[in-house]
């Protein structure tokens, strides 16, 4: 057909019709299908949750993984305000800095090496700045190490029913391994609030002063959406722009997240949307609870005084421990072997002989406990349920007389990189860390020694057999190397 100007003014118009056509029948899902989704469908991703009874209002890609950045320091929170409610912290608890944690790139509070944050100052920093100096501080705190951190995070995810999550770190930074799905944050962010109410007030806040400088909260929706009250945004290249939302207005209640956005502005554009398309749509009657009830950690010692430490934490409750020197070994390899196989190896003294793993490791320490019983009867009365290292690994009870293995700690030099309330923590650090430093441990003897402070009682995490200052000193400076707290000592 040849072109004149009839035709083309007949085919403009029937494009438009067409369009205008298209527009009117699929209207709801393009108001609803943001631009940074349509150019970046493997990262756009998206939930609407009506918060007084479960039920999902809209969906996108919800449960396909996701990297979720920031959003990862929500568990970091969780994991803090567990701590409280459970006595192993206050709010004023002062948490040492190390030097890996302040060398953690922005956004960051710009903490010193050496210096001490409090709990409160933490959660502030990570809801406002989301600082990834302050994460990592917490981490450590709590577990020792952002390694042993992130397992416990993984653990807390899997009973929230996060079955998709999996933790890397403590702040989101980049790490392939490190994935969620907007169902999944959702449940978080439900948990949240339901667990914590009393310190979920602080995702509401919109800036706090640290220290002589007033920082503002990342959260742009906090004051631009009415009701909005929380909780966090994220972002990292791979992420694109991440945001969970919580809504409170009367009696509706919802939480929404949005994954992958092209820029912030398009993500809150498209949150903003969200909000008003389906807040009308939830229940104003609240159901029960929709996470499981919270269950707190078992309670600590209340860590109001730290003169000497480094990090404080529990092992995760899935990681079981013999209960009974009575049963059997084959009982108690059951017993031992749970989600977290060094969890268990925390109870046993033993030598390594030989490279050994998971329920042969088990085994062959039960076994060699079993055969040295008599010979370390005094040592073992102090503590009920056995208490169990990693191989080499010697435990030093300060007010009873020491095995005769420990006595050569006596002289020579040893390094200390740790002192923790948790008994536990200490051998998860010095395993960690032998791993970690390689030959300049190769060989060196783990042990802790119990020491009091005020009320407390701490768990000093020391490496011996350096033969002088020379030897030790240069094992510290592979330790610090590795972002380990570390001093040299002459052995009394």
């Amino acid at each position: 057909m040849p072109l004149t100007m009839s035709t083309i003014t007949a085919a403009a118009k029937r494009m438009s019709q067409c369009l205008m056509a298209a527009t009117l029948i699929g209207g709801a899902v393009l108001a609803i299908v943001p631009a940074q989704a349509q150019e970046s469908p493997d990262r756009y991703s998206a939930i609407v949750i009506d918060a007084n009874n479960g039920k999902v209002l809209f969906a996108r890609s919800a449960d396909d993984r996701r990297y979720p950045a920031s959003l990862t320091k929500m568990m970091t929170l969780y994991m803090l305000f567990d701590a409280l409610e459970s006595g192993r912290a206050t709010l004023s608890t002062p948490m040492k800095v190390s030097a890996y944690a302040a060398a953690r790139p922005p956004s960051k509070l710009g903490l010193k090496t050496g210096s001490t944050l409090s709990v409160e100052e933490g959660i502030m920093g990570l809801v406002t700045r989301s600082a990834n100096d302050a994460a990592v501080v917490i981490g450590e705190f709590l577990g020792g190490s952002e390694t042993r951190f992130a397992e416990m995070m993984t653990a807390k995810a899997r009973k929230l029913g996060m079955s998709r999550t999996t933790f890397q770190n403590a702040n989101g930074l980049p790490n392939d391994a490190q994935m969620t799905t907007a169902r999944d944050m959702a449940t978080l962010g439900i948990a949240l609030r339901e667990h914590f109410p009393q310190y979920y007030k602080y995702f509401s806040t919109r800036s706090f002063n640290f220290r002589g400088q007033t920082i503002g909260n990342h959260n742009r929706l906090l004051g631009r959406v009415e009701g909005v009250d929380g909780i966090k945004t994220g972002f990292i290249n791979k992420s694109g722009f991440n945001l969970v939302t919580s809504v409170v207005r009367g009696d509706r209640k919802l939480v929404a997240v949005v994954m992958g956005g092209r820029t912030a502005r398009a993500r809150d554009d498209h949150m903003a949307d969200l909000v008003k398309q389906y807040l009308p749509q939830t229940s104003t009657r609240a159901s029960t609870a929709l996470i499981a009830a919270y269950n707190p950690s078992a309670r600590g010692p209340a860590v109001t005084a730290h003169a000497e430490t480094v990090a404080e934490a529990v092992l995760p409750s899935a990681v079981p421990v013999p209960t009974r020197r009575t049963s059997n070994i084959n009982q108690r390899v059951a017993e031992a072997y749970g989600a977290n196989a060094t969890g268990a190896m925390n109870a046993i003294t033993a030598p390594e002989r030989r490279s050994v793993v998971g329920r042969d490791a088990i085994r062959e320490a039960l076994e060699a406990n079993d055969r040295a019983a008599p010979n370390v009867a005094t040592a073992l009365a102090a503590a009920p349920v056995p208490r169990a290292s990693i191989p080499n690994v010697i435990t030093q009870a300060a007010a009873t007389p020491m095995p005769t293995a420990s006595r050569e700690i006596a002289s020579g030099w040893v390094v200390q990189i740790a002192a923790t309330p948790a008994e536990a923590t200490a051998y998860d650090i010095l395993s960690e860390a032998k791993q970690r430093a390689g030959s300049a441990l190769a060989g060196a003897q783990a042990f802790t020694q119990a020491v009091a402070n005020g009320s407390q009682t701490l768990y000093r995490a020391r490496f011996s057999g350096f033969a002088d200052k020379a030897a030790a000193n240069a094992a510290c400076d592979a330790l610090k190397s590795k972002a380990y707290a570390c001093y040299a000592i002459a052995a009394n």
